[in-house]
């Protein structure tokens, strides 16, 4: 494995030809570097995990070498897999005062906060971390504290953009800071990495100011209750929102763990000053319909979210129906598409009326769009473009957008090992990489046994055979099959399995019963013969043998 112990390189385990799981790794002369540690969302194709997150494995081996990690920002593909993964890393953090509020939480949950050192970087000031000379960048994106981090080295200047919009009025916090990337830029950059999400947009970032005018009119056009589902670490939108409601009126009740964390480290940080205490679930029985609003958790379709068991009527507190109205307040992440629309179909069946981005201008994104990129590169002028942060057609249309203004791109999947200097920028070596998924609170690799079982199970189905023997391994009473979500028990079809695998079962021979593990091997491969095709599906089997 290549480890660049006398120059720069660049490795992502995450986030570079998918969108979420963001995982980055610089080395300089054999020291690591880690920017970002967060997570993904299952979609279609992932149907038996619900969190995913990079396999750390790589670096892990490593972190002893692993000088720190930087925090860009607090959204969850960004921070979200630290708790989780930390143990492996086992390094310093560094992240802003909002981020770190986010963060703790987490690592108070995990039972980590003691054991992890965060250092809070405040401004736009430099920082060291092991070898490296850092600086943060103010930039704007739909989380508070966002910035863009300057890797200075002897190698050559890095500018890793993190997620970014040039928005003129972001409402909370900062415009980005155009000319620091100016300055930057008359340094003299080697190579940015830079935010592929929004590339495919053309025209300049709409702004979070526009949402707030249009979301303070719409509200106060409706009647009934009004619920508003938006991202839970969007501060700017729930302060806009929260205004609305108050222009309109109408009391704010949030509703979902993540947004009352989300308000608790917002008011921590100095936001939502002026905000009056959001009610709770409780306190909000006594208002009126017509003036109340709700903030609700479950923009992406998140089965377990509020929203998800209010479409439902599965929610303890909360119904909605005839007269009431959910705005959406968000995008669809590519591969929610299909658990957005049906909790917005439960809802449209309940009499509530739906209004997204396509009815109203209620919401705006986060990320560059192609002429912010254009603007940014024109500022910066790197010697090279490293398009991540986006799925291929997102990294190609970025590479191009480059290439037409002059300035080369160098695309990259994870673990691609990049050499940046000295020598030629290309791609020198690959480092293993791979998903976890969040089970309860195991981490369990996505090709590993548990998770290829439960994937088999839910397309082809399980079938379980038991049966007893005696010491000479013969068997006594009747075999039982069980085939849950494929045979009902009184399927004809499972009277035929079981009475051809008691058949085959009597037929093993003598010397393959004298071992349990022999016996049961024997035993299921009769049973799939039992089973035959007429299922036309290959469902997983396995054998209960009690020797009595």
């Amino acid at each position: 494995m290549n480890e660049n112990r006398d120059g720069l390189s660049f490795l992502p385990l995450g986030g570079t030809g998918e969108i979420g799981m963001n995982l980055n790794l610089y080395c300089l002369d054999g020291v690591w570097l880690a920017v970002d540690c967060g997570i993904g969302f299952s979609g279609n194709d992932t149907p038996e995990a619900e969190v995913l997150m990079p396999d750390p494995a790589f670096i892990a081996e490593r972190a002893k070498a692993l000088c720190g990690l930087v925090i860009t920002h607090a959204h969850e593909d960004h921070l979200g897999a630290v708790a989780h993964l930390w143990p492996q890393m086992r390094c310093p953090i560094y992240a802003t005062p909002f981020a770190a509020a986010v963060l703790r939480r987490k690592l108070g949950e995990a039972h980590l906060v003691g054991q992890v050192k965060i250092h809070t970087i405040r401004g736009n000031e430099h920082f060291n971390v092991g070898p490296y000379d850092l600086q943060f960048i103010s930039v704007t994106h739909s989380v508070p504290e966002a910035k863009s981090l300057i890797i200075r080295t002897p190698q050559g200047v890095v500018v890793h953009t993190g997620d970014f919009k040039l928005d003129t009025d972001p409402v909370v916090g900062p415009v980005s800071d155009l000319e620091a990337f100016r300055a930057i830029g008359d340094e003299g950059v080697l190579a940015m990495v830079c935010d592929s999400t929004n590339v495919l947009k053309s025209g300049i970032s709409g702004t979070e100011g526009s949402v707030r005018e249009s979301m303070a009119q719409l509200i106060q056009s409706l009647h009934g209750r009004i619920a508003v589902t938006c991202f839970a670490s969007n501060v700017a939108r729930v302060d806009s929102i929260a205004r609305a409601a108050r222009l309109a009126g109408r009391e704010v009740m949030i509703v979902g763990r993540s947004l009352r964390n989300l308000e608790t480290a917002a008011r921590e940080c100095g936001y939502l000053q002026d905000i009056p205490p959001f009610l709770t679930e409780q306190e909000a029985n006594s208002v009126e319909d017509d003036r109340l609003l709700m903030i609700i958790t479950g923009s992406q379709g998140e089965p377990r979210s509020a929203l998800s068991r209010i479409a439902s009527d599965t929610h303890p507190n909360i119904a909605l129906g005839e007269g009431d109205t959910v705005i959406y307040s968000s995008r669809m992440i590519p591969g929610n598409e299909q658990a957005v629309m049906a909790v917005q179909d439960n809802l449209t069946r309940r009499g509530v009326t739906v209004l997204t981005d396509r009815d109203h201008l209620v919401h705006v994104s986060g990320h560059a769009t192609g002429d912010d990129l254009r603007t940014l590169y024109g500022l910066v002028r790197p010697k090279y473009a490293i398009p991540t942060h986006g799925e291929w057609r997102h990294l190609t249309a970025h590479a191009a957008l480059a290439r037409d203004i002059g300035i080369e791109a160098v695309l990259l999947e994870d673990g691609d090992i990049l050499n940046l200097s000295p020598g030629s920028v290309e791609v020198v070596d690959t480092a293993p990489t791979g998903r976890l998924a969040l089970d309860g609170g195991r981490l369990l690799p996505m090709t590993g046994g548990v998770l290829a079982a439960r994937r088999k199970m839910l397309f082809n189905g399980i079938v379980l055979a038991s049966f007893a023997v005696d010491d000479e391994g013969f068997v006594i009473g009747e075999p039982k099959i069980s085939a849950p979500g494929l045979l009902e028990a009184d399927d004809p079809e499972t009277a035929r399995v079981t009475e051809e695998f008691a058949d085959a079962i009597d037929a093993i021979p003598d010397e393959l019963r004298r071992e349990d593990e022999l016996f049961r091997d024997t035993a299921k491969t009769a049973l799939r013969r039992a089973l035959g095709r007429k299922l036309q599906k290959r469902p997983l089997v396995d054998v209960h043998l009690l020797r009595v």
